[in-house]
């Protein structure tokens, strides 16, 4: 599950949003954990709006990557997604996925299709998988359930 299929087959080059993620680390600040994150996020116009995380010294204003590229598209109007990548590891080193926290997810929600939105997770250009948020989050609350029947 989750591995990239027919079903995840994307309609853009991946390695692209790879390489600007991997490139989004050098802006990342992480002077506490030193865990860094990159972000690139594909708009259904074509644009990409890229993230890095951002640490505070109180921690719970600290702001995801993920969460940094979907504010900065919607700051400048952007509403609608097809995808996004993520890497991220201790001092840039990426060795594993670092997969949206539950926070990043639920912005996903209230912006993307859970059913066609992607979470592309690497750690270089030959080692990634695609995943639908609906598989990163299932049953997922997002503004169709505040529509009144």
């Amino acid at each position: 599950m989750g591995k990239t299929e027919n079903r995840n087959k994307p309609k853009y080059n991946p390695k692209q949003l790879i390489e600007i993620s991997i490139e989004q680390l050098k802006y990342s600040y992480t002077p506490y954990s030193g865990f860094k994150v990159g972000a690139a996020l594909l708009a259904k116009n074509g644009s990409v709006y890229t993230g890095c995380n951002i640490e505070n010294a109180a921690y719970t204003p600290t702001n995801c990557a993920e969460r940094t590229a979907f504010f900065k598209a919607v700051s400048e109007g952007v509403q609608e997604f097809d995808a996004i990548c993520i890497v991220g590891g201790k001092d840039g080193v990426l060795t594993e996925y670092a997969p949206p926290c539950g926070v990043c997810r639920q912005v996903m929600m209230e912006f993307c299709d859970p059913e066609t939105f992607q979470i592309i997770l690497a750690t270089d250009l030959e080692h990634y998988d695609i995943y639908t948020l609906k598989e990163l989050l299932p049953l997922g609350f997002g503004p169709g359930n505040l529509k009144e029947k």
